[in-house]
């Protein structure tokens, strides 16, 4: 049977970067996961092994750490500017895609004051910043994961479909309680990134803690349209949350009242939430998610 290569990439995944900047005794830490993905005229060396093309890998992972002596800043920044080196500095290659996870540390305190330089890792979540570079254009993706809430309260679960699998009861009263992954798409490749993240991401906390939720699909259509209405430099946002799902325990066979104040956390399995919500203006996405070149 006759066959064709198709879609194709490859690159340097979980590239470790930790950078250090010292103003004299005074230290701040950039703590990064950095992965490329390039594509481009690479038929030879799929059809040949022919790779007179292909960027080594190790090339692309040395290069990580050289911009980085350079000095890091915001994550979008490095991402744009290892995605302009390798999308426009090697012919072969015609995109580039450089997707980054940071995590976040903080300063530990001696005597109440702020260490200089000793730290503890900032919990779990992490911030994450994704550009695309090709002949056609560049694309900014900002987002978090990991970002865990929960409110005691202000949450209910009724109206729903039922049939004679249904078990679950309606509440109007439950813990709501999930892990945010969010991702939002820039209408251009310049903002202030750092005043952009902390405002998108002050957002998506206020918008959860004060919507009163009829269903987890409600919060988050409310918590992504707050971004998209008050931040004019996002014009998409994609998120994902997890129904982490918190049960009331029965406590009568003990003699006891529950009057929803003691809960079974169960971990899985889980309800999966996910949507897209954009501005109805948006430009389009072009490859801006696309973890394939054209898939």
């Amino acid at each position: 049977m006759p066959v064709a290569l198709g879609v194709n990439q490859y690159g340097k995944a979980e590239v470790r970067v930790v950078r250090v900047l010292r103003d004299g005794d005074e230290h701040s830490l950039k703590d990064l996961n950095v992965g490329i993905t390039l594509s481009g005229d690479m038929a030879e060396v799929h059809l040949t092994g022919d790779n007179a093309n292909v960027v080594p890998t190790d090339t692309q992972k040395n290069t990580v750490y050289a911009f980085a002596a350079e000095g890091v800043g915001e994550i979008e920044d490095f991402a744009l500017r290892l995605g302009r080196h390798f999308a426009r500095g090697f012919a072969p290659i015609r995109r580039a895609r450089v997707q980054i996870e940071e995590y976040g540390w903080e300063r530990l305190a001696v005597g109440g004051e702020p260490h200089p330089h000793a730290f503890r890792r900032a919990g779990g979540e992490v911030r994450t910043a994704t550009a695309v570079c090709d002949e056609a254009g560049e694309w900014v993706v900002s987002g978090l994961s990991d970002l865990v809430v929960l409110k005691s309260t202000g949450s209910e679960f009724t109206g729903y479909l039922s049939d004679k699998y249904t078990t679950l009861e309606p509440t109007r009263d439950r813990i709501l309680a999930t892990a945010v992954t969010a991702r939002w798409r820039h209408a251009g490749a310049e903002a202030d990134w750092g005043e952009s993240f902390a405002a998108a991401r002050g957002l998506l906390l206020e918008t959860f803690a004060s919507t009163h939720s009829l269903s987890l699909q409600q919060t988050l259509h409310a918590m992504a349209a707050a971004v998209l209405e008050a931040r004019p430099e996002i014009v998409e946002v994609r998120m994902s949350m997890p129904n982490k799902h918190h049960f009331v325990v029965d406590l009568s066979p003990f003699g006891l009242d529950n009057a929803n104040e003691v809960f079974h956390a169960d971990d899985r399995p889980y309800g999966l939430i996910e949507a897209a919500v954009h501005a109805i203006d948006a430009p389009p996405a072009g490859p801006a998610w696309n973890p394939y070149p054209l898939l």
